[in-house]
């Protein structure tokens, strides 16, 4: 346990099968859906590796989650510790020779608490990517006690890493709010892919939340959010998920 004391927030904490999944895009999608419903949405990414040194360092997914919320507070409050070093926290820790400043994570987020009706946060990597050396990401999250919403690839093998992912999460004693599959290609489908989701939900006993398609428009670094992914997410009841 980190014992971060953190405050008690309505919210969701969105974690991923693997790097790449789409977790950015996904956060930043549920987070558009729930401004445009009228609330204020607290972005958060403790932890960002693989930022561009401008004098302070910048994370191309915090951008984007700051544009997507239209965030009115910093990006040093989205991601308080930030990395340049593209690789898990562990080894930015190592490499860097800068331990996690956790004083910074729990500021950041008790401000994003104090000023925001509900919270997204999104964690780095797959659950179990080890931030320091007794800590994964899993650990990281039970500090928030928010549901989690798990995204998975579509094609084949994410059967298998999505039900480890939701076995981990539980026997961490975390709530699944259920599973989004991100990047689906309809017209390219195979078997797999199309079968997957209902196997994925049966297996692991929870809820399919949304299927998001593959869409050109939408791009984390060229801070683009595609009209097709917000139309897809508005779909679900992200605050009923978070609490609210």
């Amino acid at each position: 346990m980190l014992n971060l004391n953190l405050p008690k927030k309505r919210g969701l904490f969105i974690t991923g099968t693997d790097t790449g999944v789409g977790k950015t895009l996904i956060t930043g999608g549920i987070a558009k859906v729930l401004r445009d419903q009228g609330l204020t949405v607290g972005v958060f990414k403790p932890i960002a590796s693989g930022c561009r040194d401008e004098g302070v360092l910048v994370s191309d997914d915090t951008e984007f989650l700051a544009m997507c919320a239209d965030a009115q507070y910093s990006l040093t409050v989205i991601s308080p510790v930030t990395y340049k070093i593209p690789a898990a926290p562990i080894t930015c820790v190592q490499m860097e020779k800068r331990p996690i400043n956790y004083e910074e994570i729990v500021t950041a987020y008790n401000y994003l608490c104090e000023n925001t009706d509900v919270v997204l946060v999104e964690g780095i990597g797959g659950a179990m990517v080890p931030i320091d050396e007794q800590h994964t990401v899993l650990d990281l999250a039970a500090e928030f006690d928010l549901p989690m919403v798990v995204v998975a690839r579509p094609n084949l093998g994410t059967i298998n890493h999505s039900l480890l992912t939701v076995e981990a999460v539980r026997n961490a004693g975390l709530p699944v709010a259920g599973i989004v599959i991100s990047g689906y290609k309809a017209l390219e489908a195979d078997i797999a892919e199309e079968t997957s989701p209902d196997v994925i939900c049966q297996f692991a006993d929870t809820n399919l939340l949304s299927i998001v398609p593959y869409d050109e428009e939408s791009s984390v670094e060229n801070m683009q959010l595609g009209e097709g992914v917000v139309e897809v997410l508005s779909f679900c009841d992200w605050q009923a998920l978070s609490g609210l």
